[in-house]
């Protein structure tokens, strides 16, 4: 008998492991080693577990048997698709990748961003069309404008699939020039350079310490206080804050644009015996000097607070008393309309005298129910 080495290939496809275009055709082969006694009638061939149909074949010699694949789509897995050999009884005698796709395209959409100027991390988009079908490697490169040496990103996702974290050794007041190239089996593609300065580009924690209280016996109003970003507290630079809130009961946050750089503000306006959901972000602009706006902090943790019932007397009401109500109700409609035309979002000017106005309208209102 005939003695087989453990080492011998029972069969060989040719070609091995192609990488082939989307919409291209391709004709396999399947030789079997003579040592293992079998023909071409007795192979068939499987693409990803799946038995292709016979009339794609063909006898090309007594030991060889070609399959016929046209118009190849995209590979249904990174790795390749699977072209297997097989003996009559199933047997696996030979495989090949098959790696079809298409070449990357260039990165675009590359936007950066420095948390408390210390890193930095970049994000981009693959492309207009983005799927390859192919493992497609991102690099993200970056380089002191003027000098600098090519230097490679080594932390990968950390913001998303297409980012990366440049954790420290990073210049200030000095331009970089940063791009991403993208490579697959059928090519090479590169972004275009984008320019920025670290202090352009810096964003910060959220706002900590988020206080929400009630303001007195006032039920349309809360009080927000929080304490500046601690990370940035040693660098020159202004900050605007911008607040968010909504009810309970609702998704749709309603958002205060114009607090400016105070860490306080009272929101008014609001529904009496309501719970509110409050969030405060940050904008550091203007550090040391940078004349372009800063970037956004993610908002805060929702911090909750409710505003006081109404105590008013429910159900109806003699004559004069009605006259009384809707006169009063017109009176405070005229003065809240004043405070809020000239006293515009959180500014202080005219609140005082508000307050106490409504205070006293609450305390009469109680008398008046009591007797």
């Amino acid at each position: 008998p005939s003695f087989v080495s453990p080492a011998a290939d029972p069969a060989v496809i040719s070609p091995q492991d192609p990488t082939l275009l989307i919409g291209s055709s391709l004709v396999a082969t399947c030789t079997v080693s003579p040592d293992f006694h079998l023909k071409a009638e007795d192979l068939y061939w499987t693409l990803n577990g799946r038995r292709l149909p016979a009339a794609s074949y063909a006898a090309l010699g007594p030991t060889t048997l070609s399959v016929a694949l046209a118009r190849l789509n995209g590979s249904k897995q990174q790795s390749g698709d699977n072209l297997v050999c097989h003996s009559r009884d199933g047997g696996i005698l030979a495989g090949s990748c098959l790696y079809v796709g298409l070449p990357p395209e260039k990165p675009v959409n590359i936007t950066c961003w420095s948390k408390n100027m210390k890193d930095l991390t970049c994000k981009w988009a693959p492309g207009t069309e983005g799927e390859t079908f192919l493992h497609t490697n991102y690099t993200l490169k970056y380089k002191l404008r003027w000098y600098g040496r090519d230097n490679t990103c080594q932390e990968y996702h950390t913001a998303g699939p297409y980012s990366c974290h440049i954790p420290k050794d990073l210049a200030l007041f000095t331009p970089y020039e940063i791009w991403v190239e993208a490579s697959n089996r059928l090519g090479v593609a590169v972004s275009d350079v984008v320019m920025l300065d670290i202090l352009d580009v810096v964003t910060t924690d959220p706002p900590s310490d988020v206080h929400v209280s009630r303001v007195g016996d006032l039920e349309d109003q809360l009080s927000v206080r929080w304490s500046s970003p601690p990370a940035l507290k040693d660098f020159l630079f202004q900050a605007k804050y911008q607040i968010q809130y909504r009810v309970e009961d609702s998704s749709e946050w309603k958002v205060v644009d114009d607090v400016g750089n105070q860490t306080s503000c009272r929101l008014a306006g609001l529904r009496p015996g309501t719970v509110y959901f409050v969030q405060v972000r940050c904008n550091p602009f203007g550090i040391y000097g940078s004349k372009k706006a800063g970037i956004w902090s993610d908002w805060s943790n929702p911090t909750a607070a409710s505003t006081p019932r109404s105590e008013r007397a429910a159900g109806g009401c003699d004559p004069k008393g009605g006259e009384q109500n809707t006169t009063l109700r017109r009176e405070l409609k005229q003065f809240f309309g004043w405070v809020k035309k000239h006293a515009y979002g959180c500014s202080n000017l005219g609140i005082k005298l508000y307050d106490q106005w409504r205070v006293w309208l609450q305390k009469s209102h109680k008398t008046r129910n009591q007797v």
